[in-house]
Formats: C-alpha cells, structure tokens, sequence
C-alpha cells in the first residue's frame, strides 16, 4: 500500500506541477504583453502630443517635452537632424542626440511601409504609430524603453519625426514579482498536494488494507466461514468487498459441498462393498450358501455407482458437451426401444421434429435418468415426448405416481437425495441421477424442473 500511496502523490504532484507551469508562463506572458501594451500607449500619447504641437505650428524651440526621465522624446527632421530632445536625453538606441544624427534603425519610415497609409498634408499628424523597443540614455543612466513614432507636417509643409519612450521598469519589476512568487509557491503547493493526496490515498485505501488482512487470516485459518469487513461506502472499494465476500461465500458452498458429496458416497460405497464382502466371505466358508445372483447385483451397484460418480466429477470440473446436433425425437425412440426389462413399458407420445446441440451420451443419460426415476414411482403408465415452445425444444417424462410434492421438488435435485418413500437400497438408487440429470442440463444451457406432480420437464435451446 505504501508503494500506491508514493506513486499517487509522485503522480499527483506532477500533474499539479505542469499545470501550474503551464498555466504559470501563459500568465506571465499575458501580463508582459498587457504591461508593454500600455507602455506602447503612453508613449504613442507622449509622441501624438509633441506631434499635435508641430502640426499646429508651434516653433521647435518652444515644444513642450515631456520629462526625459518618463518620457524621453527625441524630433527628427526628414533628413535626419535632431530638431528638439528631452530634457536631458543624451542618446536613443546607443546613438547620441546630436544636430546631424542619422534616425535610428527604421526611422523614418520609407515610403512603401505601409501602402494603406496615406500622404499626410500640412497641419496633419499620421493616423498609425509605430512601436519598437529600444534604450535610451537619460542624464548618465540608460534603459530600456518602448518606443512610439509618429510622423507630422508643420504648417509650412515641413516633416518631421516625432519619437517618444515609456519605460520598462514597471512592467519587468511586476513581471519579476509574479515570477518570484510562483518560484516560491510553487514548491510550498506542490508539498500540499503531494501531503494530502498521501493523506487521502492512506485513508481511501485504508479499507483494501483491511480486506487483505482478513483474506490473509482466512488462508491461515482456512475458516471460510469469515468474511472481509465491508466499509458500506457504495464505491469501488465497496463493491470490491461484496464481490469478495460473494467468492468466499460461493467458495464455502463449493467445499462444504465437496465434503458432503465426498461423505456420501462413502456411505454409499460402503454398503454395497460391505454386502459384496460378506457374501464373497460366506461363500469361501460355505459354498452351498453363494447368493451369487445379490453379488452381481452388488457389483452391478457399484459399477453404476462408480459411473455416476466419474460422471460427476467431470462435471464438476467443468467439462464441455460436445457440439453435435441431436434430434430429441429419434433419442427417445432410440433410448424407448432399448428398454425391454421396464416394469412398464413407456409410451410414446408426440415427438417434435427438433434438433439440440450437445452431446448425444450425456443427454442419453439424462433421458434415461428421468425415465429410471418413472419407473420406480408409477402406478401403470410412463409416457414421453417432445415438442417445440418457440426457441426452445422441451422434452416432458411423466408418469401416473403419486408425484413430488411442491416443498420437495428442488430439494430432489441435490446430490444423494432420496425422499422417504424411496429410501429402500433396491428401489431407491443412490440419489445421484437427478442431480446428474440437472448438471447436464445446465451444462447445455437449459433447465430441467418438475412442472406438476409427476411432470419432468428439460427445456434446451434449439440448435
């Protein structure tokens, strides 16, 4: 269990830990991209102020800059000459500021950057800004700034370029204290979900620890009448101890069935052995006294005893009919026509043309079964037959006794039963032929139950 607990939390915090790295670097690219995007519009702001003040004509001399340390602006002319700077600026992208300094990388803009853009006149200022990044040098520090040019026409015609900065240092100190506190609370949530999928892990796993110890005590013991503690919480867990107290239950009955069956046919050995041996004994003492005819009788006995049981336990191991198709009618007629020794002869009654799979031996038994236990409780007529009820083939053997009675008829079924009346060693048999006749059936996918009194009835699906 301690090796599910320890994978459970390994595999937890990992799921846990890709999220939030995954959900972790899409926020801080959403909040750089918000914070240089509103970087971006002040200083698109900055530069549209300047540029308003040049297009209305206002002498370069006299613009109102903004201050160099927020908002560094630089004005070019067309031809590249400084024509106004911030207080302070002393250089944009490494290049100082300068009367004849050559525009910056991309300033100003040619003619084919934009074809959309049209011919600014005089008094105009452009409609699109531009955005780079760049450095600038303000008194003696320089920085890294997001950079916004706009183009504008002086009431003379004369162009010129206006570039204005706002600083980065707010967004990488707010992008750095996000990113310091995920590093940091990172690994603090990672130990607590690690610590209560653990915790949670133990405690829903708790209840399979208990189910092992009580099947480890039941091995032990072999006391399969103890059963697993069930937790009664309508889960997997749950329905796992259920299951497993149903297999114990059924392996309970299996044994205790095992052991029943193993005791009676002991003792139903032991009687006809015992009679054998007598009789064999008798018989080396006082040959005249020989029953010989009660020792084949015995032996007979036996030799069907020993049948029905090998029969049984192939059954009980699970052994498969054959798949051949037989024709219920001509088994009857077959299996009829062999019994010449009956008490009663069988009548014969409508027989259905319909076909079973299966095996021909063991569904002979069972005819033959059904038909043995006929004759020993009819008065003076058995009768069979078959017919077909949709998709199944029913074959009914009944006969004219005085019939089971309704609280006996599943209890016939079980394995060395016989009901008071059929107790004697002679008429009896060992209670094993319906018993035998029921597994069968079963084993072909049908039933076979007692329909009223002395109604026999195997329903089996037609092939």
């Amino acid at each position: 269990m301690g090796k599910v607990r320890v994978r459970a939390a390994l595999g937890a915090s990992l799921v846990v830990a890709v999220a939030l790295v995954a959900a972790g670097t899409a926020l801080l690219l959403v909040l750089k991209n918000n914070l240089v995007g509103q970087a971006d519009l002040q200083a698109e702001n900055a530069a549209r102020e300047v540029a308003t003040q040049i297009a209305t004509g206002k002498p370069y001399g006299k613009l109102d800059l903004p201050d160099g340390d927020d908002r560094p602006v630089v004005v070019l002319s067309e031809d590249g000459r400084v024509l106004a700077a911030g207080e302070d600026v002393r250089a944009v992208d490494g290049k100082a500021v300068t009367a004849q300094q050559t525009p910056p990388t991309g300033q100003p803009r040619d003619s084919d950057d934009d074809d959309d853009d049209r011919e600014i006149k005089p008094g105009e200022v452009e409609d699109k800004a531009r955005h780079t990044g760049g450095t600038a040098t303000v008194g003696h520090r320089t920085a890294d700034y997001r950079f916004a040019t706009v183009e504008a026409k002086d009431t003379q015609g004369a162009k010129a370029v206006v570039r204005a900065g706002a600083p980065l240092a707010a967004e990488r100190e707010a992008v750095g204290s996000v990113r310091t506190a995920m590093l940091i609370g990172l690994p603090c949530l990672l130990l607590v979900v690690a610590g209560v999928t653990w915790l949670v892990t133990r405690r829903a796993l708790r209840p399979v620890e208990g189910i092992r110890r009580e099947m480890a005590a039941i091995t032990a013991s072999t006391d399969l009448s103890r059963r697993v503690p069930e937790p009664g919480s309508r889960d997997e867990i749950d329905r796992l101890a259920r299951t497993t107290n149903e297999t114990l239950g059924a392996l309970q009955e299996s044994v205790e069935r095992q052991r029943r069956f193993v005791a009676d046919a002991s003792h139903e050995l032991r009687s006809p052995i015992a009679s054998l041996r007598t009789q064999l004994e008798v018989g080396i003492a006082h040959p005249e006294l020989l029953d010989t005819p009660g020792a084949v009788e015995d032996a007979v006995r036996l030799q069907n005893l020993a049948a029905d049981l090998l029969l049984l336990a192939r059954l009980d191991a699970g052994e498969r009919p054959a798949d051949a198709r037989i024709d219920l009618a001509a088994l009857v007629r077959e299996e009829v026509s062999q019994r010449v020794g009956d008490r009663i002869a069988v009548e014969v009654g409508e027989l259905a043309g319909v076909e079973v799979a299966g095996s021909r031996g063991q569904l002979g038994r069972v005819l033959g079964n059904l038909l043995d236990n006929a004759q020993r409780h009819a008065r003076e007529s058995v009768r069979a037959s078959v017919a077909r009820e949709g998709e199944w083939a029913v074959l009914r053997v009944e006969d004219d006794g005085p019939g089971v009675p309704p609280e006996e008829r599943e209890r016939i079924f079980e394995r060395f039963v016989r009901l008071d009346d059929a107790r004697s060693r002679d008429d009896g048999g060992a209670g094993l032929g319906l018993a035998i006749a029921r597994d069968v059936a079963e084993r072909h996918g049908g039933t076979l139950t007692v329909r009223t009194g002395s109604v026999f009835e195997l329903r089996l699906p037609v092939a």
